[in-house]
């Protein structure tokens, strides 16, 4: 007997519907339908509530390499979780370079390393641009892990790849502008940005 036959025979061993099944396990109808219906399955942490709710081992459910495919594939949206994760954390870090004295001011003969806030040794359309591009870069961070609460993750791709491009864009005008030290910072944040990209595509 397939998986999605033993869920179905015993929930209804039970007398219950799809819906109350789905209330207990904090899953939707629809997920519960799916199984039953043999078009997937649940995820390890699902699969041990159906263990203990009708009192089987997991074994009984489903074959050992069902079971271990189950398992590659939730440790990997796992992966892909932390990865997103941290990739907002590193798009919402992008204040670093509005706190950290990494822009050159000239005082008589002196030059001084200020922040953003102090910087004035540039053109003021050229610092509304900086601001531009790292309040929108805070924002994306925080977009994204809004995104990955509510397991949006269409929209996080789309999100993920504009903060890419926005990434790209400051640093090519801060190399164009000699800002060196926000360029350095913004390469390295960048090349660990796409690295993360790399291995949750992996």
């Amino acid at each position: 007997m397939e998986f999605h036959e033993k869920l179905q025979q015993l929930r209804k061993n039970r007398h219950m519907t799809q819906e109350e099944l789905a209330d207990i396990l904090y899953v939707s109808r629809t997920a519960i339908s799916k199984w039953e219906s043999g078009k997937g399955y649940p995820s390890i942490d699902s699969l041990k509530e159906l263990s203990t709710f009708f009192q089987v081992s997991i074994d009984d459910l489903l074959s050992g390499d069902v079971l271990l495919s189950i398992a590659e594939k939730d440790h990997k949206a796992k992966l892909q979780q932390i990865y997103a994760f941290l990739s907002a954390v590193l798009d919402m870090s992008t204040f670093m370079l509005i706190l950290l004295p990494l822009y050159p001011e000239t005082v008589g003969s002196h030059i001084y390393s200020v922040n953003l806030i102090e910087y004035a040794g540039v053109n003021k359309h050229y610092l509304l641009i900086y601001w531009i591009l790292y309040v929108s870069l805070i924002i994306m961070g925080i977009v994204k892990l809004f995104l990955l609460k509510y397991h949006q993750e269409k929209v996080l791709q789309i999100v993920s790849r504009l903060s890419i491009v926005l990434s790209i864009v400051a640093l090519i005008l801060m190399a164009i502008f000699r800002e060196a030290y926000a360029t350095v910072l913004l390469v390295i944040m960048l090349v660990i940005k796409m690295s993360m990209i790399i291995r949750r595509k992996t």
